[in-house]
Parts: structure tokens; C-alpha cells; sequence
């Protein structure tokens, strides 16, 4: 079950809190103290002496709501929330109106686990809330009581919601990212309890031993599809990247064969499989094979024109060949495309310096350098499905 931090829950509640009139109904100069001395220690953090405060104040004034509901949230900064809860009820029946107590009361219940409770008043705090901080907790509570109510459905559902309000708050994200994995593995281990021996599963654990780099066992995974549906579309596919990384790792040149081989089965089953055509053309460059390269990069840019790293590959070739004026157009799509591929930069500054347009060539070039800088810090994995990227060259420099 995740535990979700609540350092900002009180943050709006006590705005909310130290703007409440909360003043002696008898005009009695000690509770006016009192009020005045618990409302300054809440502000400046010191919610021990805040509780004491209003505490006394509560018993002087017992049937004011704003006391109780300030003394809630001082209990619940405190994590004493059973006496948050207590407050809540004491000044819900004192001020039924009194706002954002719904949403209090439900983050508290969800602190002492009473999901049943919770849920209905979470829900409306996280999808009626205008209040960005309220509804945010709210979203993050709800995610543990839908999680420790076996309702993982909804898990999902509200994480996919907090991930749209709130797409770069890491909090959010650590949670949503826990969310998913677990919705993930219960799903898995349905279809193996399920499924056992079929062609999703044996799919299913080629990608996770491939994600893993557990490359031999993604191999025979992958094969075990094969022997069930040997036309299936997209595994030769997976054999050869699979094979592929094993010889980056290994440098093996029988794996490189070996995914060669796999990327050609591929295109046998499946003609339209753009990623297999792709690599098949990188290894014919690599190759130094450039016509050939030539060949089978311009037929693919041709049937998908917005494929970039193909784009990005017949550029390359065109710089090798010498047709730079060539590379130009087609380099500049690239960017266009992703204009946070550092290569097509490079390439590109080269193409616009050979062909005489030093000016285009030196702005390309920033932007190359630009793109390395960040890149040469946090250089992101490349996913197990993607297309080898495109490689600056020995010669580059940045």
C-alpha cells in the first residue's frame, strides 16, 4: 500500500484556518487572548503550543465551529487523527456549512484507514475541488484508499487524472508510476494463472526478460511464440533487437547475424514493418554499403515520410556519398520532426557548411551543441520497441 506524504496538506487548511473569525462569543478578554495566541503559534509553526491554545479555547468557547475545526487542523499536522476526526464531527454539527471540512474529515480517515468512510468524501474533494492544493490530496488519498480497497481499476483511472492535472509534480509521479506497476504485475499474473503456455504469456515474458536484459531468456521466449504462431507479426522483430543488444553488449558477431537474419524473417511475415526495413538499412550503411543504404532508406522515407531517425540515416548516407545538397532537405524535415535530435543537428550543420551556407551551418551547429551539453548529462535508455537511434560519428565535434 503507498503511503502518501501530506507535508503540504496544511497548507490551504490553515490559510483557511487563520482567516476564520474566530472570536470569543462572550466577549471574554482571555478567550480573545487565547484565540489571538494559538492563531499566531499555528502561523508560525509551532502547532504544539497552537493545539494547546485551542484546546483552552474550546472549552471556553465550546460551541464556536471555527475553533474546533482550527483545533482538526492543528491534530491532523499533528497526525492525531482521531482527534482531527472528533473536531471535524464536532464542528460539522456546530456549522454544517463551514467550507473544506469534507475534504479534511475524508484526508483524515484515509490517515486511519477507514477507506469505507473516506472514499465518498475524497471523491468529491478531488473532482469538485477548485482548490488546486485540496484536490491534489485528495487525488494522492485517494489513490491509497481505491488501492487498500482492492479497486485497482480506479487506482488506475485516478492516476491517469493526477498525471493530466499535475503532469510534472514528482510526488505525483512517484506515485502514479507505483500505481501503474502494480496494476501491471496483477494483470500479468492474471493472464499466467490464466493463460498459462499461450502466446500472450510466452510474448509477455519475452518482454520482460527483454527489458531486463535477460537476453537468453527473451530469445527462447520469443521463440516459444514463434512455435505457437510462427506468422505472428512484430516477434521477429523483438528476436532481433533482442539479438541486437546482446552484441552491443557482447560485440558478438555471430548475434549480429543473428538479428539480421531475424529483421529479414520479419519483413517475410510482415513487409510493412518499417522498424525491421530501418535496421536492415542501418546495417547496410554501417556496413559501408552505401547504395544499398541509399536504396532501402529512400524506399522507407518514401512509404513513411514522418519516420525520423529513417530520415535522420538517409541524410548520413547522403553526407558519405557526397550529396549534401540532397541531405539538406531531408535533415531539416528531421528536425522539424524532433527538433531535439542532436544528430540530425550535426549532420545537418555539416550538409549547410559543405554546400557554402556557413551562416545556416554555425546557427545548426548551437543548436547541436546545445542538444550535446544536455544530452552528455542525462542520456535517457532506449526502449526495448524503438528503432536503433541514429550515432554521431567518431569525427564529431561537439
Amino acid at each position: 500500500m503507498i503511503s502518501v506524504r501530506l507535508r503540504a496538506a496544511c497548507a490551504i487548511l490553515f490559510s483557511f484556518v487563520l482567516a476564520l473569525p474566530v472570536r470569543a462569543q462572550s466577549n471574554d478578554a482571555l478567550a480573545a487572548q487565547i484565540a489571538s495566541e494559538g492563531q499566531q503559534a499555528m502561523a508560525q509553526g509551532r502547532m504544539v503550543e497552537a493545539k494547546a491554545s485551542f484546546e483552552k479555547l474550546a472549552k471556553l468557547e465550546p460551541s464556536v465551529a471555527e475553533v474546533h475545526a482550527a483545533l482538526a487542523a492543528i491534530c491532523f499536522k499533528l497526525k492525531d487523527y482521531e482527534k482531527a476526526v472528533s473536531e471535524i464531527q464536532t464542528a460539522k454539527k456546530l456549522k454544517p456549512g463551514l467550507p473544506r471540512l469534507d475534504s479534511l474529515l475524508g484526508l483524515s480517515l484515509a490517515e486511519l484507514n477507514r477507506f469505507d468512510e473516506a472514499l465518498p468524501k475524497l471523491e468529491r474533494g478531488f473532482e469538485q475541488s477548485t482548490d488546486k492544493v485540496t484536490q491534489r490530496l485528495c487525488g494522492l488519498q485517494l489513490l491509497r484508499a481505491y488501492t487498500g480497497l482492492n479497486r485497482d481499476s480506479d487506482a488506475v483511472k485516478t492516476s491517469l487524472e493526477l498525471n493530466r492535472l499535475y503532469p510534472d509534480d514528482p510526488e505525483v509521479l512517484y506515485h502514479t508510476g507505483r500505481i501503474y506497476g502494480n496494476y501491471a504485475y496483477i494483470v500479468m499474473e492474471k493472464l499466467h494463472d490464466k493463460a498459462r503456455g499461450s502466446v500472450w504469456m510466452f510474448q509477455a515474458q519475452g518482454e520482460a526478460n527483454e527489458s531486463q536484459k535477460n537476453y537468453d531468456a527473451a530469445i527462447i521466449a520469443f521463440n516459444h511464440v514463434l512455435q505457437i504462431d510462427p506468422k505472428r507479426p512484430g516477434i521477429h522483430y523483438r528476436l532481433g533487437r533482442v539479438y541486437l543488444s546482446r552484441f552491443n553488449d557482447s560485440h558478438k558477431d555471430e548475434d549480429r547475424e543473428a538479428a539480421k537474419r531475424e529483421f529479414l524473417a520479419e519483413l517475410e511475415v510482415y513487409p510493412g514493418n518499417g522498424n525491421a526495413a530501418y535496421e536492415l538499412a542501418q546495417f547496410a550503411a554501417d556496413d559501408g554499403n552505401m547504395n544499398e543504404a541509399r536504396s532501402q532508406y529512400e524506399a522507407l522515407v518514401t512509404r513513411f515520410p514522418d519516420f525520423e531517425q529513417a530520415l535522420v540515416g538517409l541524410g548520413g548516407v547522403y553526407l558519405q556519398i557526397h550529396l549534401e545538397a540532397q541531405a539538406i532537405p531531408v535533415l531539416e524535415r528531421a528536425t522539424k520532426l524532433n527538433a531535439d535530435d542532436e544528430v540530425a543537428w550535426y549532420r545537418l550543420a555539416q550538409a549547410q557548411r559543405t554546400t557554402g551556407n556557413r551562416e545556416a551551418a554555425q546557427r545548426s551547429l548551437e543548436k547541436f551543441r546545445k542538444l550535446y551539453a544536455i544530452a552528455s548529462v542525462v542520456r535517457s535508455p532506449v526502449a526495448a520497441d524503438e528503432v536503433t537511434p541514429q550515432q554521431l560519428g567518431p569525427d564529431a565535434h561537439p
